[in-house]
């Protein structure tokens, strides 16, 4: 029979129509590479991107030319550009304002490759500790509120370039979705007095069925109320509520247990095509006491269809336990 779960920071309802399940084997899409042409993001091509933003590379080599190992720089499409002023106004019932953001891009490695299990680890560290880098810069402009590090692998999860890269938008508003997170957080709290997040992790370390992989300072779960198939949520087990604010120790586990869920993906599902977005909190915020920072990896084996847009409901056709003991299992290459 088909199970409703509710998720229970934002309330989001999942049906997990069991009855539909595919083994879990079945969900394996691995794309076909196309072939590498001209790559933009390779080693001596950086004459095709905007001058880089910031780069990991040995002191004596020369900006925006060989010789990196990881770079920065501002998308050469933006979504949102960073200059000018917001210019907020009314038009009747409508708001708008002018596109002022930030858009950047994350080139992971001069050589070409396309899946992060196939960098070398200092490359995958420099990205990430890059990260926390660019939110602390770019917090110190006024004008933006909020900024949401991404990554799509796969055609399917939205990437139009194969070469490993994450990206970085940067907004003068905070997300709905993130919007919703919080305030079911902060509802929670004002309610028991406790982070919903830290609680999670509570019930998860001591249940075991949906954990994949805990460390001191991480944890990797299916979500209770997981919307995809093999979604994964990687939470620090310190309450933080920034990226930003997270220690170098805690960066270099995070790349560590990042790597190996990765893998575990992978290994499980023949390198599918997938998302991570890393959500945290708003730049204007201090400390919160009730919101945490976690990265959400959402493979993409399953599409979206009319019930799904037209109701905010998912149909998730594998249980989260089912899905973490096959992620647990693929660590073994079972």
């Amino acid at each position: 029979m088909s199970e409703i779960r509710r998720d229970p920071i934002t309330g989001r309802w999942v049906i997990f129509a069991v009855e539909r399940a595919q083994r879990p084997s079945d969900f394996a899409l691995e794309e076909r590479e196309p072939p590498v042409v001209n790559c933009a993001f390779c080693e001596n091509n950086e004459s095709q991107t905007p001058p880089e933003i910031h780069a990991d590379r040995p002191a004596r080599s020369a900006p925006n030319g060989p010789g990196w190992r990881m770079r920065v720089v501002p998308n050469k499409y933006p979504a949102l550009r960073v200059e000018g002023e917001l210019a907020k106004q009314g038009d009747g019932v409508y708001d708008r304002m002018a596109g002022v953001g930030a858009h950047e891009v994350f080139i992971e490695g001069a050589a070409h490759a396309t899946s992060v299990t196939a960098l070398p680890h200092d490359i995958y560290r420099s990205t990430i500790f890059s990260y926390r880098d660019r939110l602390r810069d770019l917090k110190k402009d006024r004008r933006l509120a909020y900024a949401l590090i991404f990554k799509n692998v796969g055609v399917r999860a939205g990437a139009s370039i194969a070469h490993n890269h994450s990206q970085l938008i940067a907004t003068p508003v905070v997300p709905i979705t993130v919007q919703q997170e919080m305030t079911g957080s902060k509802r929670f709290f004002d309610y028991r007095g406790r982070c919903i997040y830290c609680d999670i992790l509570r019930q998860e370390k001591a249940e075991k069925s949906r954990m994949i992989l805990e460390t001191p300072d991480f944890a990797a779960i299916v979500p209770y109320a997981a919307r995809f198939p093999f979604e994964i949520w990687v939470v620090p087990t310190r309450h933080m509520s920034h990226f930003e604010d997270a220690s170098d120790s805690e960066l270099e586990s995070l790349t560590d247990g990042m790597l190996s869920v990765l893998n575990r993906l992978e290994r499980a599902l023949g390198a599918p095509p997938y998302n991570y977005v890393i959500h945290t909190s708003p730049f204007v915020d201090g400390h919160l006491d009730y919101y945490h920072w976690h990265i959400e990896i959402m493979p993409r084996v399953t599409m979206a269809a009319g019930f799904e847009w037209g109701t905010g409901f998912y149909i998730n056709p594998v249980l989260p336990e089912e899905a973490a003991k096959f992620l647990c299992n693929a660590r073994h290459g079972q």
